[in-house]
């Protein structure tokens, strides 16, 4: 009498078992990662461009948002102290990075007004990065000597710019500067300098 061997059953063998292990590892990475995607964390948004120096709390709004592990990198709706001011230009619609922000104490940075003698671009508003040129009176009531940088970089804060036949162009604007160049720019205008605000580069 022949006798045959008898079939393997499939879950005996080693390999088939760890093929099964292989699937189900496949499957549940997938619905993790899909899990997590769903997975939204809020935390604060700038409604408007916000300059350094400048108290954040009436700016921003609470949004929800998939943000894995960089969750930690934001500000959360209630991890923002009073009194906070933004260290760097936070744009509008960009989300609050906790490295942006500083206690109002710690802050060196103040805004102070100039009057600029060339008409502003359209382009410079509130979060733009300019400079400052200045030129002196030249003393022999001819003029003007030659321009230079007094400020080789400041944020525009605000720009009120004028209007009419009678404004000759003049536009006033709010810079963020350091405390340390207050007295720089100040000076200036004690002696009479033709102040010029130059766009330094184009916003995004």
């Amino acid at each position: 009498m022949i006798s045959f061997p008898r079939p393997r059953r499939p879950w005996g063998d080693v390999r088939f078992l760890i093929g099964i292990a292989l699937v189900v590892a496949a499957v549940t990475g997938v619905w993790l990662v899909v899990s997590s995607a769903r997975q939204t964390t809020p935390v604060l948004q700038a409604t408007r461009t916000i300059v350094p120096g400048e108290t954040i709390g009436g700016a921003v709004r609470v949004v929800e948002v998939a943000l894995g592990s960089a969750t930690d990198g934001y500000v959360a709706p209630d991890a923002l102290p009073d009194g906070t001011v933004a260290t760097r230009t936070i744009e509008n619609g960009e989300l609050l990075p906790r490295a942006a922000t500083a206690a109002a104490d710690s802050s060196r940075v103040t805004s102070i007004v100039v009057e600029s003698t060339t008409i502003i671009p359209g382009s410079v508003s509130a979060g733009s990065a300019v400079e400052l040129w200045s030129s002196a009176p030249s003393g022999d009531d001819k003029g003007f000597t030659a321009p230079r940088i007094l400020l080789d970089e400041a944020t525009v804060a605000s720009v009120t710019r004028a209007d009419g036949l009678l404004a000759g162009g003049r536009s006033s604007v709010e810079l963020v500067v350091d405390r340390t160049e207050v007295g720089t720019v100040l000076g200036a205008v004690a002696e009479g300098a033709a102040l010029s605000v130059v766009p330094l580069r184009a916003r995004p």
